[in-house]
């Protein structure tokens, strides 16, 4: 799977709310920002990510612009997404027109192998990702 395939894999777990953490790159410097919080180490993003997946449901993700490039084992990528979910714990639902963004990394098959959360279907994951919600009016 390519980087544009991971990230298209990426919604598509979202939407049916299977593990997302093992996505992202084991570092200390994975970082992920999202419409309400930053997420710094992958441990951080892993707690944060496992946290939603346990107290949201009735996830909607429309991608409408996915830009994504690559060279060598590098990639990153931008879109604008509508996304909506369901807070299970405060029954209240979200919508909100989204942007974003981030970088992936392709892991050799060494790297692989080392991973605590490994994720067979593809090679890349995500160092960083931004998610941010538009000013009304503008994208």
């Amino acid at each position: 799977m390519d980087a544009v395939g991971t990230v298209e894999s990426y919604y598509d777990s979202l939407r049916t709310g299977d593990p997302l953490h093992p996505y992202f790159l084991e570092s200390a410097r994975t970082v992920k920002f999202g419409v309400g919080e930053r997420l710094e180490g992958y441990d951080a993003v892993a707690e944060g990510l496992r946290d939603q997946t346990r107290t949201t449901e009735g996830w909607e993700v429309r991608s409408s612009n996915l830009l994504c490039e690559h060279r060598g084992d590098h990639a990153w990528f931008s879109d604008l997404v509508f996304m909506g979910w369901t807070d299970t714990d405060a029954n209240v639902r979200y919508e909100f027109d989204t942007r974003w963004s981030g970088t992936l990394v392709e892991l050799d098959e060494e790297e692989r192998e080392r991973e605590i959360d490994p994720l067979a279907e593809t090679p890349w994951r995500f160092a960083g990702m931004h998610v941010s919600t538009s000013v009304q009016g503008r994208i």
